[in-house]
């Protein structure tokens, strides 16, 4: 395990990603017309999703987010801002996008430290990192009824994924817990932002029905 400063750190950039993600999930609810019970179960759901997730696999059980009551006070605060000022919210779209970019960042670089700090090698904490980033919004649209964001094309895992890489390297290096977090948030932030800024996209498969001409 990592020492206490470094759980410490661990912990508040968890709380910052649940709160980030816990954001994104309420406005969903809210344009979804869900009552104030729907925007803070989809706002539970988003922030705490990936890393109940994350500490079921790496067996860190009860999770964080059922032991400690910051992880239900956060997203139940967010939902209720969301809630009560959604017009203000869902007028300010480039900070929705930034906030769930926000999350990304910290999710990928916090669960691959703690997967690490459970004794996991590399490849198997990046994918919890990637789990961390990735799991709450999974869940955020499955309930919402919507193709999950990373089954769409979107450019989301893949930030997340090379996110945890740097993170996950750099502790391995022996840089400590800070430097690698900050260089993985700062990576899959920036790459995320960039995607939604400039349209790129993950490849699609172009597949047509046997039978019929393709288009492209």
């Amino acid at each position: 395990m990592f020492p206490e400063r470094a759980q410490l750190l661990v912990m508040v950039l968890d709380l910052l990603g649940v709160f980030a993600f816990a954001l994104s999930g309420a406005l969903v609810g809210v344009r979804k017309k869900f009552d104030i019970f729907g925007v803070l179960v989809l706002a539970g759901a988003t922030g705490l999703g990936g890393g109940i997730i994350r500490d079921l696999m790496i067996g860190a059980v009860p999770p964080a987010a059922l032991t400690d009551w910051w992880y239900l006070l956060v997203p139940l605060l967010a939902g209720l801002i969301t809630f009560l000022f959604h017009r203000v919210v869902d007028r300010l779209e480039t900070w929705v996008v930034f906030f769930d970019a926000l999350g990304l960042g910290l999710f990928c670089a916090v669960g691959t430290i703690k997967a690490l700090g459970h004794e996991l090698t590399l490849l198997p904490a990046v994918l919890m990192g990637v789990v961390t980033a990735a799991g709450g919004g999974i869940v955020r649209d499955l309930l919402a009824h919507r193709v999950p964001i990373v089954f769409r094309g979107e450019l989301y895992a893949i930030p997340a994924l090379a996110g945890a890489v740097v993170t996950g390297i750099g502790v391995q290096l022996g840089w400590g817990s800070l430097v690698p977090a900050g260089a993985g948030l700062i990576v899959a932030i920036t790459w995320r932002l960039l995607a939604v800024r400039r349209g790129w996209s993950a490849p699609i498969a172009l597949h047509t029905p046997s039978g019929q001409p393709d288009d492209h």
